[in-house]
């Protein structure tokens, strides 16, 4: 099957479905004549207004989380630690804020420990500010593709997020990180 680039109505989706159904998916960085690709293996969902992990609980809008209150497609980046970019991608419909951050992503002709991080591939990416609101339907410097790799749901392990205590014991235990359930050596 032909590679094709993942359209709008693929993102505007549930924000569940959303991060289940980006497993397998191909995340396309075109770096002058280069392309750097890997695919995603780990997500984490976060539900806006109503989850408490998200920077738009309550329906909270600053200067930071705007792009999070696009329509499902755009790129929703910030900066952890004063160090580390985050890449998530919105879902859903626009006005409400609700993405899909990209934990892990398993390189194409590259090392994993390049990328199994958040921050890590980010850096591998070369991914910063800029891409801040980037539309991942036409951006001609990162896309999102299908290879038809189909994905069982029995190959997807749901877990609790990481990283959010602060969320409170309801929120932190929800089990919205989705993974790849096969070790990387036996895919």
């Amino acid at each position: 099957m032909k590679a094709k680039r993942l359209t709008r109505s693929f993102y505007t989706r549930s924000t569940l479905v959303v991060a289940k159904d980006l497993l397998g998916k191909y995340l396309v960085r075109q770096i002058g004549k280069k392309k750097l690709i890997g695919k995603i293996i780990e997500t984490e969902a976060y539900l806006g207004p109503r989850d408490q992990a998200s920077h738009a609980f309550k329906g909270k809008k600053t200067k930071r989380n705007q792009a999070e209150f696009l329509e499902g497609g755009h790129i929703y980046i910030y900066l952890v630690y004063g160090r580390y970019w985050q890449l998530n991608i919105t879902t859903f419909k626009k006005g409400k804020p609700e993405c899909v951050l990209i934990r892990a992503i398993e390189p194409i002709k590259a090392d994993f420990h390049l990328t199994n991080g958040p921050g890590k591939l980010c850096q591998w990416l070369q991914l910063n500010k800029s891409f801040y609101g980037e539309d991942l339907t036409t951006s001609k410097r990162i896309w999102l593709e299908d290879w038809g790799e189909k994905i069982k749901s029995s190959e997807i392990k749901a877990t609790p997020r990481i990283g959010i205590d602060y969320a409170g014991p309801y929120w932190s235990r929800k089990k919205w990180r989705f993974l790849l359930e096969k070790p990387l050596e036996k895919r």
